[in-house]
């Protein structure tokens, strides 16, 4: 059961709002456009926050899913991040794209919260306390994801939780290489 669970998260992952959104409404490719990524920040680039919200929203909400799926078939919390894991993989190498999806951070953010609702809180403070020192959204919307792990091993999670939510972030770290070699580069040449 656990592995179909897994399996159905890496579709639900593929489900790419910003493709479907773009597509019916513009119609569009978003991947031949901009960035040539099918995420929300680019779509938002593109054509506006609407757009922005929607796929946001979208995106959001398969973590939301996979997370309250879990949730109903009583796996543990580890399964369910595993689940959110696969949804978010899904979504950076969705095989209905061939493999050419967005970042992640949307479904990380939505099945996140819907996980433990507390870290709205402790994304936004940590968000706002790096940002004076960063001066980039990127670099503090993902530092800000490695408070997460702090704050769920302070609020008493499984060990377990705790380890598989950091691979979570080393994935969007990952899926991000680029834009954080970008950013630091363009910092250094400006210091």
């Amino acid at each position: 059961m656990i592995w179909l669970y897994l399996v159905f998260s890496y579709l639900i992952g593929n489900i790419m709002f910003g493709y479907l959104v773009i597509k019916a409404l513009h119609h569009k490719d978003i991947r031949r456009h901009g960035s040539g990524n099918v995420g929300a920040r680019n779509a938002g680039r593109l054509h506006g926050k609407k757009a922005f919200a929607i796929i946001f929203l979208g995106d959001a909400l398969k973590g939301i899913s996979v997370i309250l799926i879990g949730r109903y078939l009583h796996f543990p919390e580890y399964v369910q991040l595993i689940g959110l894991g696969m949804a978010i993989l899904g979504h950076i190498k969705p095989a209905a794209l061939k493999f050419n999806g967005g970042k992640g951070i949307s479904t990380f953010i939505g099945g996140m919260i819907c996980f433990e609702p507390l870290l709205i809180a402790v994304i936004l403070l940590a968000f706002f306390a790096l940002y004076p020192f960063t001066k980039s959204f990127t670099l503090s919307g993902l530092g800000a994801f490695l408070f997460i792990p702090i704050f769920l091993f302070f609020k008493q999670y499984q060990w377990l939780t705790c380890v598989i939510e950091l691979t979570l972030i080393g994935i969007i770290f990952l899926a991000h290489s680029e834009n954080i070699k970008e950013r630091l580069k363009s910092r250094g040449q400006k210091g």
